[in-house]
């Protein structure tokens, strides 16, 4: 699964991505700083299980910082959209195709209202945010439309000669946009139009469809960043009347706290609500003033930057993912080498033990006997589903892991 991170120009999106990711991309406040987008690795947190079972971890694709897990996740941070980015302005279509792959999105928003909506800087509070989330809506909906459209009138005529049904060939056209079956058929359920018979949908009927499959393929939250300027606070409440999920944010406060653990200058973790300052000798005053000022003005008032949250948020809230723990041995939690607590994977919600063992190896999948839950010894089935923080046992006719 990946996430993206798209915005117009000028809110912030390189600098939630590089405080997400430590990747040093450039960062400038001009439109299209951005002009190949950059794939990264940020992290989603989760409280480890070594603390429940009072044991020491080794983990090997992730890392455990004082009981918390961060797993490895990739992020894609695309260059800023402008309206009618869908018709190729500003290089649009080429930006939109960098997203394609994108399985939810982090729409970031200046909530300060300090650029229009080019991405030109103005005055905090001059600009509304909520037109903002408007015009991206409406460039990734025209976006689908135009994708969808070069081959409407021969899938309608498909579908009504009998050849084929809508779901498939649909699926089919936008198998490279990560549209799948169940986003058409959701698409079409709250729609409510007929899938037998499309050529009789009208152009509003054809989009209200694309716009439902935009939402239903593409989930969105929205992280208000700039949470730190004039009229942010105010920008965030309307904000969160506009039906998504929104997190306050600030991208720059959380990309100093990074860059200030990478140089010791402080102790913190990814989505904490404190840090400690460490290197009281090597640190100067500008660097502790500015330092309590993120303390003040964004932690101790919001709970964290954000940037972490949003990033929790778009895995674990819109693409419905948790975490379990695949051991070999459930009673000393170890893999074959006796490294404890190993592995932590994200895996989607509806995950059955089976479908776990095929995602370790094939072989252990094709001879999957039964799992074993670590915490109560109890054999579990291949139909188990998954529950977030399981720590599973596989055991095979072959092998266990």
């Amino acid at each position: 699964m990946m996430v993206g991170i798209v915005g117009k120009p000028n809110v912030g999106k390189s600098t939630f991505f590089s405080a997400a990711t430590l990747a040093m991309v450039e960062i400038a406040s001009y439109p299209f700083t951005t002009i190949k987008p950059n794939r990264g690795i940020g992290y989603f947190r989760t409280q480890c299980v070594c603390k429940e079972f009072n044991v020491k971890d080794n983990p090997v694709n992730s890392v455990c910082v004082d009981g918390v897990r961060l797993i490895p996740v990739e992020l894609i941070d695309c260059a800023g959209l402008v309206p009618d980015a869908w018709q190729g302005r500003g290089l649009g279509n080429q930006f939109l195709d960098e997203i394609r792959k994108a399985d939810a999105l982090i729409h970031v928003v200046d909530a300060s209202g300090s650029t229009d909506i080019e991405g030109r800087a103005v005055k905090p509070g001059m600009h509304d945010p909520l037109e903002d989330v408007k015009f991206l809506e409406k460039e990734l909906t025209m976006w689908f439309a135009q994708i969808i459209k070069r081959e409407w009138p021969r899938i309608a005529r498909t579908v009504e000669a009998g050849g084929s049904d809508l779901y498939s060939l649909l699926e089919d056209r936008l198998s490279g946009l990560a549209v799948r079956r169940k986003h058409i058929i959701e698409a079409l359920k709250i729609t409510e139009l007929s899938a037998d018979k499309p050529t009789r949908w009208s152009e509003e009927d054809f989009i209200r469809f694309v716009d439902a499959l935009r939402r239903s393929s593409k989930p969105m939250i929205i992280a208000a960043n700039k949470m730190d300027l004039p009229f942010a606070e105010e920008n965030f409440k309307r904000l969160k009347e506009t039906g998504y999920l929104v997190i306050p944010c600030c991208a720059e406060a959380e990309l100093a706290l990074r860059r200030a653990a990478e140089k010791d200058l402080i102790k913190y973790v990814p989505g904490n609500s404190e840090f400690e300052i460490t290197a009281l000798s090597g640190i100067t005053d500008r660097q502790k003033d500015a330092l309590n000022a993120i303390r003040e003005k964004i932690l101790r008032r919001y709970g964290s930057t954000g940037v972490q949250e949003a990033i929790n948020v778009a895995f674990r809230d819109l693409l419905n993912m948790i975490v379990v723990y695949p051991v070999e041995d459930p009673e000393k939690l170890t893999d074959h080498y006796g490294r404890v607590l190993p592995e932590a994977r994200i895996v989607p919600k509806t995950t059955t033990a089976r479908e776990l063992a095929y995602m370790i190896h094939t072989e252990l999948g094709e001879s999957f006997i039964y799992a074993v839950d670590a915490r109560t010894k109890r054999r579990l089935g291949e139909g188990y589903v998954l529950k977030d923080k399981d720590v599973i046992s596989i055991v095979s006719a072959r092998k266990r892991a």
